[in-house]
């Protein structure tokens, strides 16, 4: 129970959560509710997507399985545990390999006065400053595929991005910073258990919106705004595709020019085949009160330092809901713009029973779901803004909490033995990653000329050469240059392969494409990422059932085994 004391303290701000974990965490759980597929192509019969905010692989993964081992909790690699495609090693505490020791960002004068080797994160400097993570400006850091232009076209070191204090006297070089298994000790020792891919990328380049909308839908387009913004990308047949974050329209809680989607998603798909699902969002429930006292729109839950233009931070918390990472809310057969609450109960969350809420609810209702004896399908999980891992208002450490706790949680449910969790992240937040990315899916961009919002890899508007994927209608659609930067995936089931590296080519519509295959829905169309999506079947390891349902019990505070 310490790790469960732990998240209690860091989740202050959303109690519904703490709640629900607390009392399953010592709970033998019902059986689940039987109103999934009968037959899925796999053992798996429940897929879980934990979707976080804002990580590249080098930024989480870049000497793996080796760590300094001089702060934070400590990681030791298992015997026999492969090394990733990352940067290089630590021998002996001291980087080994050119990537760390001579780096072409280091090498480039146009970086200067930033011009640095990566350099190690200490558990100590887990809050920093967010990066520029703009689908155009992470083309340019790219420089052409020479991935040598980070600082210059993407590094942060504070401005309206967060407090410069926490770019820890690296002014925009900390683009260049990453962590290791001292710091991202629960992940490190999921991928030692599990099973990883260090060839995932986010299907485009851009920031949050794209990506969750690719991971729902494999798709970005046809977009329709409430107004004019450069994050529209024209189309030559009038339709737009959208590049950069905005709201959904509808949304109670949304701000500023929206958008909403057409074409489907994959709770279409899953709707129109009778597969219970739902999309578990922080802070949806608008009906609650945080212990600071906010509520509605604008419930908070204390926020990392670096969120705050004060040294020590004043009474820093964050909005535990965020509009533009609302996977359904884009299309309006998924969408709960009033944040509804069930019409059922637990029970019956996620299946088509449950009218009032249409598949979107607060994270607290998982739980409650989990604590009921039922678990949806397929479910998406959003974490409170606080814990999603997003710089500048998240950070690794209250990150670890939310993944370790949550995943504890289902462990120990009678869903464990028959549950995929796919853990991935929405788009890198411009940190650096040395690997270039197939581009799979080219465009040819130039928009308003603002550079942020434009392609920009191999030259002013460009990205690749070729035709792009077009729409049921034959039309190519910009605005959707892909693959773009490397992201972490890491698979957690008792069919996951152990300690193993999947180097097979994949990205954020694979994950759709495994909940298509296994759940027998059919593709989404309409040019759809999903129709290119590497399979991810590499991962596991279905040829027999694992005998004793292997787990791994993680203390939240700390990221390592429980004893």
């Amino acid at each position: 129970m310490k790790g469960l004391r732990a998240i209690n303290q860091v989740l202050s701000g959303a109690a519904a959560i703490i709640a629900a974990l607390s009392t399953l965490a010592g709970s033998s759980l019902a059986e689940p509710h039987r109103g999934g597929p009968p037959s899925p192509a796999t053992p798996i019969r429940h897929v879980v997507v934990i979707f976080q905010e804002n990580v590249s692989f080098d930024h989480y993964f870049a000497t793996y399985p080796f760590a300094a081992n001089t702060d934070g909790s400590l990681f030791h690699p298992a015997a026999g545990t492969p090394t990733v495609n990352g940067l290089g090693t630590l021998a002996e505490g001291e980087p080994s390999g050119v990537l760390l020791t001579r780096n072409p960002n280091l090498e480039n004068s146009a970086n200067a006065p930033y011009n640095i080797n990566p350099f190690r994160l200490s558990h100590s400097e887990a809050s920093t400053c967010d990066q520029d993570h703009n689908y155009g400006h992470e083309q340019l850091a790219f420089d052409q595929g020479l991935m040598d232009l980070f600082p210059r076209s993407v590094g942060s070191g504070g401005g309206s991005f967060c407090n410069s204090v926490y770019s820890y006297a690296q002014g925009n070089g900390i683009v260049m910073g990453y962590f290791d298994g001292n710091t991202v000790t629960a992940l490190w020792n999921y991928a030692q258990n599990f099973a990883m891919s260090d060839n995932f990328y986010g299907t485009t380049f851009g920031p949050s919106t794209p990506g969750l909308l690719n991971l729902v839908a494999g798709n970005t387009y046809p977009a329709t705004g409430s107004a004019a913004s450069p994050k529209f990308v024209l189309n030559s047949n009038g339709k737009y595709t959208l590049v950069g974050d905005l709201d959904p329209t509808g949304d109670v809680c949304s701000g500023g020019v929206t958008v909403q989607m057409g074409g489907q998603s994959i709770g279409d798909l899953l709707n129109a085949n009778g597969i219970s699902w739902g999309a578990f969002m922080g802070g949806f429930d608008l009906t609650l009160t945080n212990p600071n006292g906010t509520t509605g729109c604008n419930r908070s839950s204390p926020a990392t330092a670096a969120n705050s233009l004060t040294v020590p931070p004043v009474d820093n918390f964050t909005n535990d809901y965020i509009p533009h990472h609302a996977f359904f809310q884009y299309w309006a057969s998924t969408a709960n713009p009033m944040h509804t609450r069930p019409s059922v109960p637990p029970a019956q969350y996620g299946t088509s029973a449950d009218t009032g809420a249409n598949h979107e609810y607060d994270i607290h209702d998982f739980f409650d779901a989990l604590e009921a004896g039922n678990l949806p399908a397929v479910s998406f999980l959003k974490a409170p803004a606080n814990m999603d891992g997003h710089a500048g208002y998240s950070d690794p450490l209250l990150e670890q909490e939310f993944l370790a706790a949550t995943i504890n949680t289902i462990e120990r449910s009678k869903f464990w033995k028959d549950t995929a969790i796919f853990i991935t992240w929405d788009d890198s937040d411009g940190w650096y990653d040395h690997q270039m990315n197939p581009i799979v899916n080219p465009s040819a961009e130039t928009g308003s000329g603002n550079s942020a919002d434009s392609d920009n890899l191999n030259g002013t508007g460009k990205c690749g050469s070729g035709t792009p994927l077009t729409d049921d209608g034959g039309n190519e659609i910009q605005g959707r240059c892909g693959y773009g930067p490397r992201i972490p995936l890491l698979v957690i089931s008792p069919y996951a392969r152990r300690n193993f590296v999947d180097h097979g080519l994949s990205d954020q519509s694979s994950i759709l494409r495994f909940i298509e295959d296994n759940f027998g829905t059919g593709r989404i169309g309409n040019g759809s990422f999903d129709a290119l999506a590497g399979p991810l079947n590499n991962l596991f390891d279905f040829s027999h059932h694992p005998l004793g349902e292997r787990k791994l019990i993680l203390e939240p505070s700390t990221g390592e085994p429980a004893d």
